[in-house]
């Protein structure tokens, strides 16, 4: 039974969706990193808020753990990088609370516009400024939304019910669905140049940080105000506070901040200035949805290996995992004989290709290229999955390819997995027959059809007669016994292929007499 620690305070209902499910859950809040440290090895998932850091000690300690989920949007409490390199896939829950942040960025525009929080002060404290404080509408303003995705577009939309003109700086923001949400797309100089109101709504990146810099803040129009409910580090506030005191901003308004908790700062003094304590997902609302929706997402993973809102592998629905399951075996046995052929040779690996044709072509083809590449790579890395199969892929520079080949050929879904080194090509092609079952069907595009077995012996020879008795003898004299053998040939006295299925593992010293043999030109045990 999958072990879950939930380490931060999560809603009732998203424990018992834990345990309904067969999941045992074990709730420890308050945990000191020492504490963290000693007990997450007995667990295969960690769940969290904000308050439990998952550093990169925490995850050397945790061998068994698969899955981190964080019960929100943002990671920053998670080393992403070190769980990759682990292996560990991290799922954030961007969609609970994307109405309540959208929402909370709404209002902090009106506070603003209408200074709501001076005014209220002032009139609680017995006075009556009714001039004092003078407002702006927000009809018929212009908004620039920086970043315009899930919290961006709802952010829009509300925008555009208050007749507000919106226009948005996103680089993954597509001219169509700018067209759909009503915003126009346009670059960041633009947008500094031409809104009255801009919120923040971009994740915090090593491209996004500081996005408003000093040289920014500068660019923006004179009088214009800005709401940041999205992530501190986006914003300097130093030079924030500035513009606000010299008056080329009219005001601010903040959700987030640089350092937190934030108790202390230069826009705390300006009257100009609304600040709340990193409100922007506190409602009961969000705080349930999220609790409840890392619970489903942590234990579709650990129970059927579906895949949702991962913020480091590619993500599989819970409908596509049973669909994609005989594919997913197929990628792996590929890529295992892939990897295993392709080990010990004197050079490494350089490239990869994963072609899909027919019914594969159709699929969510980012996983299965995940799981082949870390059968590819596994015999010449080690511990290597399909999360961190990619970074390393990447790191060691092999150039990873996918080919598509709409047109449907002799099988109705052929899979193949081209590996290159400096010692040439080899290229491993397989289909999945009735019922789903995973079939070998060629070899260095040599024909052979076989079935995987656990224990199997892959030989390359010369085409001529006497190597299959003498094979078959050696073997015998051995007491090895043979469960299938396929052989496959490129032309008639050529290279030639024998595929052998076995009972057991091929010992060493039967392996080295079979590597003596006349014809042999190599022999290379397998195992699946």
């Amino acid at each position: 039974m999958p072990r879950v620690l939930i380490s931060d305070k999560l809603s009732p209902a998203a424990v018992a969706i834990f345990r309904e499910r067969g999941i045992e859950a074990d709730v420890k809040t308050g945990l000191t990193p020492a504490e963290l440290r000693a007990i997450i090895s007995d667990y295969d998932g960690l769940a969290v808020r904000s308050a439990t850091k998952v550093t990169r000690d925490v995850l050397e300690a945790a061998p068994r753990l698969k899955v981190v989920g964080r019960a929100g949007i943002g990671v920053d409490n998670v080393d992403v990088t070190s769980a990759t390199a682990r292996g560990v896939v991290v799922m954030n829950t961007p969609f609970g609370n994307a109405i309540t942040t959208a929402e909370h960025a709404i209002a902090m525009m009106f506070a603003l516009a209408r200074q709501l929080p001076e005014a209220s002060a002032s009139t609680k404290a017995g006075k009556w400024e009714k001039n004092r404080f003078m407002g702006v509408e927000l009809f018929a303003k212009t908004l620039g939304l920086i970043g315009c995705g899930n919290i961006g577009g709802i952010v829009a939309d509300r925008a555009n019910g208050l007749r507000m003109k919106v226009i948005a700086f996103d680089p993954f923001l597509s001219e169509k669905r700018a067209v759909e949400i009503g915003v126009e797309k346009v670059e960041l100089p633009e947008l500094l140049a031409r809104a009255d109101f801009i919120t923040l709504h971009a994740p915090m990146t090593e491209q996004t940080r500081n996005i408003l810099s000093r040289e920014n803040i500068a660019r923006m129009k004179k009088g214009a105000r800005l709401i940041n409910c999205a992530r501190g580090g986006l914003v300097d506030e130093v030079a924030l506070a500035e513009a606000l005191q010299s008056g080329h901003l009219a005001g601010a308004a903040l959700d987030v901040f640089e350092v937190e908790p934030a108790t202390d700062s230069p826009l705390f003094a300006l009257e100009n200035v609304v600040c709340t304590p990193h409100l922007g997902a506190a409602t009961n609302e969000a705080q349930e949805n999220v609790a409840l929706q890392v619970a489903e997402q942590m234990s579709d993973f650990l129970l059927t290996g579906a895949v949702s809102n991962a913020i480091n592998m590619p993500s599989v629905t819970a409908e596509e995992a049973p669909r994609l399951k005989p594919y997913m075996e197929l990628a792996r046995l590929l890529g295992s004989m892939a990897g295993q052929l392709s080990a010990g040779q004197d050079d490494a690996i350089k490239a990869i290709r994963i072609e899909y044709e027919g019914h594969a072509a159709e699929l969510n083809r980012r996983p299965l290229t995940a799981a082949a590449l870390a059968r590819v790579l596994t015999p010449q890395m080690g511990a290597v999955n399909m999360v961190n199969a990619p970074v390393l892929a990447k790191k060691r520079g092999i150039d990873v390819a996918e080919t598509i080949m709409e047109r449907r050929g002799e099988y109705q879904t052929l899979l193949s997995i081209t590996v290159t080194t400096n010692q040439g090509q080899r290229s491993i092609a397989g289909t999945l027959l009735a019922e789903n079952k995973p079939r070998l069907v060629a070899i260095k595009g040599i024909a052979v059809e076989a079935d995987f077995a656990t224990h199997m012996l892959y030989v390359t020879n010369q085409d001529k007669p006497g190597f299959i008795g003498r094979f078959g003898t050696a073997l015998a004299e051995a007491g090895i016994n043979i469960g299938t053998l396929h052989l496959g040939r490129a032309a008639p006295g050529g290279d030639a292929i024998c595929l052998v299925g076995l009972d057991a593992p091929m010992p060493e010293a039967v392996l080295a007499e079979v590597r003596r043999l006349p014809l042999v030109v190599r022999a290379t045990p397998l195992t699946f």
